[in-house]
């Protein structure tokens, strides 16, 4: 299982929002790629960014920042805006691991299965749900398609990695939706990131015992519990590896 620790990037800082609301807003700090660095040198070797700018304007708006963090040697999971071919094929060009396609995905099957085709495993699909339904646009607006219905659209696209973040718990420090999380995992082979929730050093290893169940459970993404010193990176890469 990775730990993918999280940076929130909104004009240029490193941010955190609870559940996606640009009014709750708490800034963690003014350089991103210095965050970057102390993961990195707490061992993790993967970060997952996304540009809320990007997010909430439908185009990448913080890329500077994210070429600055992956200069740490970090491999970057990146989301936020990435709704075109062109902006897809500038963010792998200058070095991001892995895309994360949102509400493009939630638009289009054939764009999501145009970019498998032409960049495989570099392209993810991150799923936010919303009392079980699809929500885009930074989680402005929520679809009507159950999020267990496109997952399984994914799979059968050749999606290998789907980031799976429940809105309601995400930012809350209360704890994951393992029954969500559970339902996802057997939607079928497809990976499974999940997020959303994570506050203490239990939660990580609650996932874990998922994972030895289901083993499609790729990782999970810790932010704010992160930041707020509830939970110590080196301790999850080490529960991560066991």
């Amino acid at each position: 299982m990775t730990i993918y620790p999280a940076i929130d990037i909104k004009g240029g800082r490193c941010v955190r929002l609870t559940q996606g609301r640009a009014d709750q807003q708490t800034v963690y700090a003014e350089n991103p790629a210095e965050v970057a660095a102390e993961f990195r040198a707490a061992g993790s070797e993967w970060v997952h960014v996304v540009d809320l700018d990007g997010a909430f304007a439908g185009e990448p708006q913080n890329l500077a920042a994210v070429q600055a963090i992956i200069a740490c040697g970090m491999k970057v999971q990146l989301g936020g805006g990435l709704r075109t071919r062109a902006a897809v094929e500038r963010a792998l060009g200058f070095g991001v691991s892995r895309v994360v396609l949102g509400t493009r995905a939630a638009e289009s099957e054939a764009f999501v299965g145009e970019l498998v085709q032409a960049f495989g495993a570099r392209v993810a699909v991150g799923i936010d749900a919303k009392n079980g339904f699809v929500a885009v646009k930074g989680w402005v607006d929520t679809t009507g398609t159950r999020a267990s219905m496109m997952a399984k659209r994914m799979d059968v696209l050749g999606v290998q990695t789907l980031i799976y973040t429940d809105i309601g718990t995400d930012g809350m420090l209360t704890g994951p939706n393992f029954a969500a999380q559970e339902a996802m995992l057997q939607v079928g082979k497809i990976r499974i990131i999940a997020s959303g929730g994570v506050s203490r050093r239990e939660d990580v290893v609650q996932l874990a015992e998922l994972g030895k169940r289901y083993a499609n459970l790729d990782g999970v993404i810790v932010g704010k519990a992160l930041y707020e010193k509830r939970v110590e990176l080196p301790d999850l890469l080490a529960l991560a590896r066991g």
